[in-house]
């Protein structure tokens, strides 16, 4: 189910039924050995077919990429552009880079 579509079949609130979805995936699913997933064509819900985890660890890994990928480019590069001699960013720089690195190795698996 979308989340507004659980808001409506449960009459909580969109944060009441995120607050849940997180339980759900962080708590619930990891006791019941049954992976919590979430696609556009069927919201939320918890699948017995490996396809179906795969697909979605597959999209969570994309995302991530993206969002480590814009924050070195916008962000963390600038940095070290501006300050190349800051032991910080240079830190930061070189971890995400990494990151970077095995996400982008994870995505061209798939």
């Amino acid at each position: 189910m979308s989340t507004r579509q659980l808001v409506t079949a449960t009459e909580l609130s969109a944060y009441q039924v995120r607050a849940g979805v997180t339980y759900l995936r962080d708590v619930a699913a990891a006791e019941h050995m049954t992976p919590l997933t979430w696609s556009r064509r069927d919201g939320y819900r918890f699948s017995a077919e490996p396809g179906d985890w795969i697909a979605y660890e597959r999209a969570c890994v994309r995302t991530e990429l993206t969002r480590i990928a814009r924050l070195i480019s916008a962000t963390v590069e600038p940095h070290a552009a501006r300050l190349p001699d800051d032991d910080w960013v240079q830190l930061v720089l070189g971890q995400l880079t990494g990151v970077k690195s095995a996400l982008g190795l994870l995505v061209r698996a798939g």
